[in-house]
């Protein structure tokens, strides 16, 4: 007679595995064991343990008493939420209006590009208001930046500065100081001694990061961060880092022009759409209300190869002149050399320019360039460098006050842009007299006084009407 054993079960056999795993930081992949390299984001160095939730449940209980309790939303005060402006009216202009009690800040940018220089500006500007202006520097020295202040004339009384990396110091500076404007330049130089890691590193910045968020939200202090950033001009560091802060801030610039801009990638107080244009000089920097003069150059006498267009920054037009020159090539293949024009795009309105209008193109070099180093890319442009090249090909310059917007397609027509209203606006306040647009334009526009605006189908009739003798009026 056989008996049966029957085996009692291993105590946690039902149980799963509860060996940790690991989880990146930055996109929430998850892996098995530690590698160096997200499989999903490939970002280095943001694998880190994940102990899981545990078998406890929640490891967060409540709080009581708290300390904020819930109130009902129209007894709460939106005064602590009123922007104040800066001093700056092209950083107000990008901000919303300035800087928001206990809003943080991220600045970031090229090296060079002039960041330190401008919030130096800035804080010297809030100090000579009467407010107290905490400058942390832990990239240079305290006598470095005093030099810079003295050449830019940004001395104050009430303006504190101090080089440290410690985020303890720094925090201790905040609680003795007690400013009512908090600089740290830049962000990825601090580091905290309660976390591993080097400066810079994902642990770190996340560290940094988030106290002084804390400490800005709970002091009512406004925070401007100086951030770094990688050669594909992203911010440096872990992508948290742009969303934990309430504003991040591009300032750009070729590093040959004095001109810098700043835009608002993220903004939960303002607009995302405005740019702010800024002039760097050894003697500091200072807002342009009115850059189109920048782009622009005053020739007496009207030289064939050259067109007006005014281009699109955020909601802010900036006229920009469009040079060509179209001389015989001496090689097999014809040179195409740009400076602040996409390349691609002149390609394409030169093949356009051949094939539909029959301009003899092919057996020359082509030199296309921009006055003052504007940056010219939205399609919006194409007219004004088609009628530069052909203006430039024929030897006959384009009619005296004549700007040209409407993007070029393939099979030769003139293709409607965004913002036609504002662009005229810009061209007349300049001085312009004629314009060029795409059909069915005036339909939706009011025309400035002053202005006589010609609408073309295709670059046959915007040909004939921008380079017209002007005696056929």
């Amino acid at each position: 007679m056989s008996q049966t054993t029957t085996r009692r079960p291993r105590a946690g056999a039902d149980r799963p595995s509860e060996r940790p795993g690991f989880r990146c930081t930055e996109c929430g992949w998850t892996a098995a064991k530690w590698v160096g390299r997200c499989g999903e984001c490939q970002e280095w160095g943001s694998v880190v343990e994940d102990a899981g939730p545990g078998s406890g449940g929640p490891r967060t209980v409540a709080v009581a008493p708290t300390r904020n309790p819930a109130r009902p939303i129209e007894e709460i005060d939106v005064e602590s939420a009123t922007a104040r402006p800066t001093g700056v009216d092209e950083l107000d202009r990008v901000l919303g209006g300035g800087l928001v009690p206990g809003a943080v800040v991220l600045l970031a940018g090229e090296p060079g590009v002039g960041k330190s220089t401008l919030l130096l500006d800035v804080a010297a500007r809030a100090a000579r208001t009467g407010r107290k202006v905490l400058y942390v520097t832990g990239e240079e020295s305290a006598a470095q930046v005093r030099l810079r202040a003295g050449r830019i004339h940004a001395l104050a009384p009430s303006l504190l500065l101090a080089s440290e990396t410690d985020l303890g110091i720094v925090l201790g500076h905040i609680e003795s100081v007690d400013p009512d404007l908090l600089v740290l330049d830049s962000v990825q130089t601090f580091t905290s001694a309660q976390v591993e890691g080097s400066p810079g590193g994902v642990a770190q910045v996340r560290e940094v990061t988030a106290a002084l968020i804390t400490a800005a939200k709970s002091r009512a202090l406004p925070v401007v961060l100086v951030g770094h950033v990688t050669k594909d001009g992203s911010v440096a560091g872990p992508r948290t880092l742009e969303h934990l802060v309430d504003v991040v801030c591009q300032f750009e610039g070729e590093r040959h022009s004095r001109l810098r801009l700043l835009r608002a990638t993220k903004n939960r107080y303002g607009p995302t759409d405005e740019v702010g244009c800024f002039d760097l000089s050894e003697h500091g920097i200072v807002g342009l209300a009115d850059p189109s003069g920048l782009f622009t150059s005053r020739l007496v006498n009207d030289v064939p190869g050259t067109c007006l267009t005014v281009t699109l920054e955020g909601r802010r037009p900036l006229a920009a002149e469009v040079q060509a020159l179209v001389a015989p090539s001496v090689v097999p293949n014809p040179r195409r050399t740009t400076s602040g024009v996409d390349g691609s795009r002149l390609a394409m309105v030169l093949a356009v320019l051949q094939r539909r209008l029959g301009a003899r193109l092919a057996d020359q070099d082509v030199y296309v360039s921009t006055v003052g180093g504007a940056r010219v890319v939205e399609p919006a442009a194409d007219l004004a460098l088609a009628l530069a090249a052909v203006s430039g090909r024929e030897n006959v310059a384009v009619h005296t006050g004549l700007v040209a917007v409407g993007e070029v397609g393939l099979a030769g027509e003139i293709r409607p842009v965004p913002g036609v209203g504002r662009r005229l606006a810009e061209a007349a306040r300049l001085g312009c007299t004629r314009a060029v647009v795409p059909s069915g334009t005036l339909a939706e526009v009011t025309v400035p006084e002053g202005l006589r605006v010609v609408e073309a189908a295709d670059l046959a009739a915007a040909v004939l009407a921008g380079l017209a003798p002007a005696s056929s009026d």
